[in-house]
């Protein structure tokens, strides 16, 4: 009885080890998983693209398990040996660059014949080799002198001759020496170029001009406030009306916030026009947290729909706003879970088989990206919706575990099912949200430079700023140039009038930039 009962403890305590053992191999396998993705992210390529993309897909209407799911060693094709040139990328000047001739001439005491000592002349030039010559910015004082004007006929004939004063333009900022170039200069050094004020503030003192940082902050926040809000929000006005939007957020770091440690991170939140917009249009806008009222209260009124990532928020918008999913965010978890797999079990493991399943769908869409709205739903019902539905079941098949990175790609994906699904609703929709990550870029990486906003004033100010720069980008316009417009002709003319507004915009600016129409520059 004794010895039955030993048994008993002996079995009872070899279970409770073997599943502390199985418990800890798990934990082992997290860690493992954990470390190699840490060490690809710190050391590793940021892009998706990578050896294994070579074995692409079949594109065609076949969608079955053998074009995708490994079994055993892959299928080899061989292929005719050919040859091609390598493609090289060939620098070039543009045709119209100023050129300024430099005449290489004999020297005078060399230009006699040494035979007969008789005057030689220029029979031929010949071309030689050209330079491009880069000019630093060049600084100027443009100093307005007023004019004043007398009748001669009056001082002679009346008491009270005729005098009249010629208009003075008015200046961007009254009581400043700020000028439309300055101030546009300022704005697209540190949206455009990345760099920011202080390091402005250096450059200017090398040349001489003793310009501080807070003195160009203040130029920025009030030329914004005077002239650049009025644009944008007749450009907000505008991309409520149209059908199909992008939207997604980056982290903005606000010293000064209310109620906040300047540790905590604040957001901007971006906007923007879709593929099939005639007039493309980009707008941000500040907020210190990134609860979902932000977008619903910017999307007010707005109905069609929107391409986000997976944020809960962009989930809880208006039965109005058709939320779609990105496969982009997707294939990105499943190139993580591939990622953490040993480099020998790569080719036949269940992470492969998922990225190519959405490295399927891409080159399908692709295909479709030549057809128009309508003939693109109707082949993406076709062609990628039963793809889908074969991706989403053979995922439901498969047995991971959940905090496995191969677990988290696909309860990511049956999370984000029904958004996913929501490319298939219309012709018009894309696949990814990476129109929008590539428009928020820019501020990203001029973000890593300015580090941070003073004030949320400061942060609103950036918001817009950036807002009407990545506008003009799109539109094909230069920044810069179109800065320097508004910044002229806004302090000069009625913002109210709505043809004057119109004029002032991105797509206004292009027109004015083509010769085709000019601005009425009616005083106020």
């Amino acid at each position: 009885m004794k010895n039955e009962v030993l048994t008993t403890d002996l079995m009872a305590e070899n279970t409770a080890l073997k599943s502390k053992v199985s418990e800890l191999e798990t934990l082992v396998k997290f860690y493992e998983e954990q470390f190699r993705l840490s060490k690809k992210r710190q050391f590793g390529q940021s892009s998706e693209k990578s050896e294994y993309d070579q074995l692409r897909l079949d594109t065609g209407d076949s969608q079955s398990d053998e074009s995708i799911v490994p079994s055993g060693e892959p299928v080899l094709e061989v292929v005719k040996e050919h040859k091609r040139k390598k493609r090289t990328r060939k620098d070039s000047l543009p045709e119209d660059l100023p050129v300024e001739e430099i005449l290489c001439e004999l020297p005078e005491g060399e230009q006699s014949c040494p035979n007969c000592q008789s005057k030689m002349h220029i029979m031929g030039r010949q071309h030689g080799r050209d330079e491009l010559v880069v000019i630093p910015a060049k600084v100027s004082i443009r100093r307005y002198v007023t004019c004043t004007y007398a009748c001669r006929g009056c001082e002679k004939s009346s008491d009270h001759p005729m005098i009249r004063k010629a208009r003075v333009p008015e200046s961007v900022i009254r009581g400043s020496y700020a000028s439309p170039e300055s101030v546009a200069y300022a704005a697209h050094q540190k949206f455009v170029m990345g760099v920011p004020l202080y390091r402005q503030e250096q450059e200017w003192q090398r040349q001489g001009v003793l310009l501080s940082r807070q003195t160009m902050a203040n130029w920025l926040i009030r030329c914004t406030d005077d002239w650049l809000v009025p644009l944008v929000d007749e450009l907000k006005r505008r991309l409520l009306l149209r059908d199909v939007l992008h939207a997604d957020e980056t982290t903005l770091q606000v010293l000064k916030e209310p109620g906040k440690r300047p540790q905590n991170k604040s957001y901007l939140w971006c906007y923007r026009t879709s593929g099939d917009a005639n007039e493309p249009i980009v707008l941000a806008e500040y907020k210190p947290d990134r609860r979902a009222c932000n977008p619903a209260g910017f999307l007010a009124g707005f109905s069609g729909y929107l391409h986000t990532d997976g944020y809960d928020a962009y989930h809880k918008l208006p039965e109005s706003i058709v939320t779609v999913g990105c496969w982009a965010h997707v294939r990105r978890k499943w190139d993580e879970a591939l990622k953490v797999v040993s480099p020998s079990d790569r080719e036949s493991c269940n992470a492969m088989v998922g990225k190519r399943y959405c490295d399927k769908l891409f080159s399908i869409e692709r295909e479709l990206a030549v057809l128009d709205a309508d003939e693109r739903h109707e082949q993406r019902i076709i062609r990628l919706k039963p793809l889908m539905d074969e991706f989403f079941q053979w995922a439901h098949n498969l047995h991971v575990r959940p905090k496995s990175a191969l677990g988290m790609a696909v309860s990511y994906m049956f999370s984000q099912q029904k958004y996913l699904r929501g490319v298939l609703l219309d012709g018009r929709l894309e696949l990814s949200n990476n129109r929008i990550e590539r428009t928020i870029k820019p501020f990203v990486i001029s973000r890593k430079n300015f580090l941070f906003a003073n004030a949320p004033r400061g942060a609103d100010c950036a918001a817009i700023i950036f807002s009407l720069i990545e506008t003009a980008k799109e539109t094909g316009v230069n920044s810069f140039e179109y800065l320097t417009y508004v910044f002229r002709m806004a302090p000069n003319v009625d913002m109210k009038d709505p043809k004057i507004l119109e004029a002032l915009l991105p797509s206004g600016f292009k027109i004015f930039a083509a010769g085709e129409a000019l601005l009425p520059c009616d005083t106020k």
